[in-house]
């Protein structure tokens, strides 16, 4: 398959396949990808705005991994294990602590093993009871750390300590993104969908072109962001851009119950940015839906050779949240987001299910608008056989 993976890649546009189908549904190409993308390289566990204070925390897991983000009282952020030292407790446990709040020390609950937050000693044992009759060297125990940059607003971690700088990588997005602010967003809310019976590539493949809009959101999407009108910008490495125009004298979108789904614009956004979506990825399983009033992040997370967790966070200009009506935009927003996700469900099940058939080489070719999933097979083998040139 890597062999498979590698001639593909090296294919132009015009000629461009799918990647084959045991490449979703392998037990073995998936722990390939879990060592070599997920266990590697950089993704996204959520925004500023969920660790925004001093003290506050956002607890998340890395494909098993159990982090803390953190904000020290200098405003550093850092990505610590949340695997207790002494016994190897979750020291925020789900069945007792909320997914983030506000503390000013980590405190084991098993034995109230407690770790310092602040700066360079992030991480440090500070108090241990009862363990002053044994050898005990305090001053080395400490929670390791992950590697953590902010991009765009975006928390990122990386496991490997060598990983190259993630800035610099994604260069030619900045521009694109820059007029939304996003770092200044907020949070409106997040929605997860756990166990969707797909591989985590099926899903991130549809989330990463308009071209499907015509089918699975005919009714919906296609009604004022037509597929056929997205212009896909021309990018190289392991992000992308598209952009889609409104349809002409598009009416306000409303919620399935007929509610107004027009929120706050984000201020200082241009006649392209207020005229339609920008849609933005970033390898290996992020992808941006940017529109006037809101920027959604969309995360699929494998948690198996055909299962994963699809997480959403809808983030809103500050002066939304504050105002009377605020409950009421958010609960026809997320009304709307189901309606969308369940009619990319059909698709993604329904790729899955042809999949499983281990079905011949399809014989077809990529659309202009599938210009992202060429690039992604294009990551792809970089990341899994090493070769640093078959990606551009």
């Amino acid at each position: 398959m890597l062999g498979e993976l590698t001639r593909l890649a090296a294919l132009p546009l015009e000629l461009g396949e799918t990647l084959p189908a045991r490449a979703y549904t392998s037990e073995d190409f998936h722990r390939l990808e879990m060592d070599r993308v997920f266990g590697s390289d950089w993704v996204c566990v959520g925004h500023v705005d969920q660790v925004a204070r001093p003290g506050d925390y956002l607890r998340t897991d890395v494909l098993g991994t159990p982090l803390v983000i953190t904000r020290d009282e200098d405003g550093g952020l850092h990505a610590l294990s949340r695997v207790c030292r002494h016994r190897f407790m979750d020291v925020l446990p789900p069945e007792t602590t909320p997914d983030q709040g506000s503390l000013k020390r980590l405190t084991c609950p098993y034995h109230t093993w407690t770790y310092r937050l602040n700066g360079e000693f992030a991480g440090r044992l500070a108090g241990a009871p009862l363990m002053n009759k044994v050898e005990f060297d305090r001053t080395a125990c400490r929670l390791p750390q992950h590697r953590l940059e902010v991009w765009q607003g975006l928390l990122m971690v990386s496991a490997d300590p060598d990983a190259p700088p993630l800035g610099p990588q994604l260069a030619d997005l900045d521009a694109t993104l820059a007029p939304y602010g996003i770092a200044d967003l907020v949070v409106a809310y997040t929605e997860r969908w756990d166990g969707v019976p797909a591989n985590w590539k099926v899903a991130f493949e549809n989330g990463s072109e308009n071209y499907h809009h015509m089918g699975s959101h005919a009714d919906t999407l296609e009604r004022i962001l037509p597929g056929k009108d997205t212009v896909v910008d021309e990018c190289e490495g392991r992000g992308f851009s598209m952009y889609t125009p409104f349809v002409p004298d598009m009416e306000p979108p409303r919620g399935p119950d007929g509610a107004d789904l027009a929120g706050t614009l984000i201020p200082g956004l241009g006649m392209r940015q207020l005229s339609g979506m920008t849609v933005a990825g970033v390898f290996p399983n992020m992808v941006l839906a940017l529109l006037p009033d809101s920027v959604t992040f969309v995360r699929w997370v494998p948690t198996g050779p055909v299962t994963h967790d699809a997480l959403v966070t809808v983030l809103v200009p500050a002066e939304a949240r504050r105002k009377h009506d605020f409950d009421g935009y958010v609960a026809a927003s997320k009304k709307q987001f189901k309606v969308i996700q369940t009619e990319d469900l059909v698709a993604i099940r329904g790729v899955q299910r042809g999949l499983a058939t281990d079905p011949a080489p399809s014989g077809g070719r990529f659309s202009h608008l599938e210009r992202p999933l060429w690039q992604f097979q294009r990551y792809l083998a970089e990341r899994l056989t090493g070769e640093a040139g078959v990606a551009p």
